[in-house]
């Protein structure tokens, strides 16, 4: 029989549509975002802009990944609409328009005149 201290997490949705493309991708403990736990054990969180928050960012991981015992893989989202206030670390200007592919629901482009109600 297992006796283990029990752990109960949630997460914060940040999709703003079903839709939602993602490949494959992998992280390790130096990946950029990673955080310890309650439990010591080393996470990339959902919602990490991935593989940095700058010009580099390809995606945005879509689920919490362990890699205190080293590297795994991640759903990387690079297609679809999301929520930039919901995720761990807001996403910075650079970052949002290196992902071309990913909409930001909650942000007004700073380029764009904001929609009147008609």
């Amino acid at each position: 029989m297992y006796v283990g201290k029990k752990v109960t997490m949630s997460n914060i949705n940040f999709l703003a549509s079903e839709h939602f493309i993602s490949f494959t991708e992998q992280v390790d403990e130096n990946t950029v975002g990673v955080i310890t736990d309650d439990l010591g054990h080393k996470v990339v969180p959902a919602g990490t802009v991935f593989p940095s928050n700058d010009a580099k960012a390809k995606g945005v991981t879509i689920h919490e990944v362990n890699v205190t015992n080293g590297p795994q893989p991640v759903g990387l989202i690079v297609e679809g609409w999301l929520l930039a206030q919901r995720l761990p670390v807001m996403p910075t200007d650079e970052a949002m328009k290196a992902m071309t592919s990913i909409k930001w629901r909650d942000v007004e482009k700073k380029d764009e005149p904001a929609e009147t109600g008609k």
